[in-house]
């Protein structure tokens, strides 16, 4: 992945946390450095950026936007050739890689935005294993899951849960 496109990359996720239904513009960028951390760039340069006309940024500039981004700044380079995502080390830490399989994910069901934040928001928790166990957990206890549906989402219980408290088929 080049520099550009994990700006863009960045910029989408971000405009995702922040509910904004869309990746946030370059100029929601350039705000946000602004408001957030006191400090800016124009967005003529996240512009070169992200059209490949400056393929690199000075360290200020990379260690701004990784803070803001909330990434190591080590992100913000172009990956070497033969690099590929799905190759993860052995070092990361187990909660590391379920974060980045779970922000991919997010990524890959943008077409459904309920699961994208749903895994967006699992990718954030503090202690993302835990939140999976206890989703086992719940799913492991008969009836427990629909029951929890219905008590915190009324709207998306319905339809499948009385269709199959009655003994109806689902389709």
């Amino acid at each position: 992945m080049t520099l550009a496109e994990k700006i863009r990359y960045l910029r989408e996720v971000e405009g995702s946390l922040r509910e904004l239904g869309r990746p946030m513009t370059q100029l929601e960028l350039v705000r946000g450095l602004r408001q957030e951390l006191g400090k800016t760039i124009s967005q003529s340069y996240v512009s070169q950026i992200e059209n490949g006309s400056r393929r690199h940024m000075t360290q200020s500039t990379r260690s701004l936007l990784a803070k803001f981004f909330k990434v190591h700044p080590g992100f913000l380079v172009d990956d070497p050739e033969g690099y590929h995502t799905d190759l993860l080390s052995d070092l990361r830490t187990t909660e590391g890689k379920l974060d980045l399989w779970l922000l991919q994910g997010s990524e890959r069901f943008l077409s459904d935005p309920e699961i994208s934040d749903v895994l967006m928001k699992l990718a954030r928790q503090g202690n993302t294993r835990q939140s999976l166990l206890l989703l086992g957990a719940i799913l492991d206890s008969p009836g427990l899951a629909n029951r929890l549906l219905e008590a915190l989402k009324p709207e998306a219980a319905r339809p499948s849960s009385n269709r199959m408290r009655e003994g109806g088929c689902t389709q």
